[in-house]
């Protein structure tokens, strides 16, 4: 579990990098997740968004993402999701 401090932070370095994914019409499924946890594993950071045609709501969307990921929620703002996985192999962020 994140603190509120190791949030802000993983917020500060997310704020520069553009959405990697995006859920649509079909919402979350299980090719889906294992992508995204690939892409977490090479960057433990990313960011998704969720289109206007997406059926389900951001906070459902994110809720499924990172339960299925395994992956820390670290914020939902607008319709963007960001994710924090730590890398087993590809450690790059060193949490405070």
């Amino acid at each position: 579990m994140l603190t509120g401090k190791q949030k802000r932070f993983l917020r500060s370095k997310a704020h520069h990098l553009n959405p990697i994914f995006q859920v649509g019409k079909s919402g979350v499924n299980d090719n889906m997740i294992t992508q995204i946890e690939d892409a977490l594993e090479a960057r433990e950071l990313l960011k998704v968004s969720v289109l206007q045609n997406c059926l389900e709501d951001r906070d459902t969307v994110a809720d499924k993402l990172s339960k299925g990921t395994h992956a820390e929620l670290v914020q939902v703002i607008g319709n963007t999701i960001v994710l924090y996985k730590e890398s087993t192999e590809n450690k790059q962020i060193s949490l405070p």
